[in-house]
């Protein structure tokens, strides 16, 4: 008798249930409206919905001086901080998973050390304590660019090595079974499945980078932080608008990565989820094992 795994893990309601479950989600809706209200309450009082306190976000010259290059700056930051941080997080989770421990253990202190320091810090040293070792001043930009991809790569390392090690024992020893080499059997079997079941955490912590880059206002970094709030407010004197402007434009660049992740994950999916080379490899275990019978009998 086969079991439903929905089942065991999961009872689907009775009647009684979705009875309750119907009026617990009245309940926190209307608790959900009354909030929202009372924040509209609090800001309408203290007048931070005046027509005068928008205004600015009707010219031309808002968006062109502030908004749009505070988003260009953090769009570019993120963009190349994301490449270099997927780059960082395979090659530390490849050297954290070597049989050599010269490799393995350095790689491991690396990952640990940038993931427990906090991004903010690592900014503030690479840009401010760079130079005294360099002798050399350090550009902004690439102070951003580098505190992100240490600390975010750090985390996508972790990531891939979980994702590695959850891929079965049997798909790399197929592997092995048909002569690939250990360098092999990570590139063409171990790391598109890894990477293909940790998509949805690779997605999360590349969202979280983008956010990060709001740090980068901390040592005047032109991102969106920096020129569509602080240097628009201080003109302006409306903090709490162009933060609720920001904040918006902040939740469709993420909303649209969300959604090509998604679109992503579908593609693969559809394009299979066994690599050829597994195929291949289990092929060649039967017609081994058949040999080994026919030779036995």
């Amino acid at each position: 008798m086969s079991t439903n795994t929905d089942t065991v893990l999961y009872d689907h309601p009775g009647p009684r249930a979705r009875a309750r479950n119907r009026i617990l989600t009245v309940v926190f809706g209307v608790a959900l409206l009354a909030l929202l209200y009372w924040v509209y309450a609090r800001f309408d009082a203290k007048g931070q919905w005046a027509a005068p306190l928008w205004k600015p976000f009707t010219y031309a010259s808002t968006w062109t001086d502030y908004i749009i290059p505070g988003l260009e700056g953090t769009l570019k930051a993120a963009a190349v901080a994301m490449v270099l941080s997927l780059v960082f997080g395979l090659v530390f989770s490849i050297g954290r998973l070597s049989d050599h421990r010269w490799v393995s253990i350095p790689a491991g202190a690396v990952v640990e050390f940038f993931r427990a320091v906090p991004l903010l810090l690592l900014m503030f040293f690479i840009f401010y304590g760079v130079p005294f070792l360099t002798q050399t001043p350090m550009p902004v930009f690439w102070a951003v660019v580098a505190g992100l991809t240490l600390y975010n790569g750090s985390v996508l390392a972790e990531a891939f090595r979980a994702g590695i090690r959850a891929v079965p024992l049997g798909q790399s020893e197929a592997g092995y079974a048909i002569g690939l080499r250990k360098s092999h059997v990570m590139q063409a079997i171990l790391l598109p499945q890894a990477a293909r079941a940790m998509l949805p955490v690779i997605v999360s912590q590349l969202v979280v980078l983008v956010k990060d880059t709001a740090l980068g206002y901390i040592i005047a970094y032109p991102e969106l932080l920096q020129l569509g709030v602080n240097n628009l407010s201080a003109n302006y004197g409306n903090v709490v608008q162009a933060a609720i402007v920001v904040a918006i434009i902040f939740i469709l660049v993420n909303t649209v990565l969300t959604w090509l992740a998604g679109w992503l994950e579908r593609r693969t999916r559809r394009a299979g989820r066994t690599p050829r080379v597994i195929g291949e490899a289990v092929a060649a275990s039967g017609r081994a094992a058949s040999g080994v019978g026919e030779a036995q009998g």
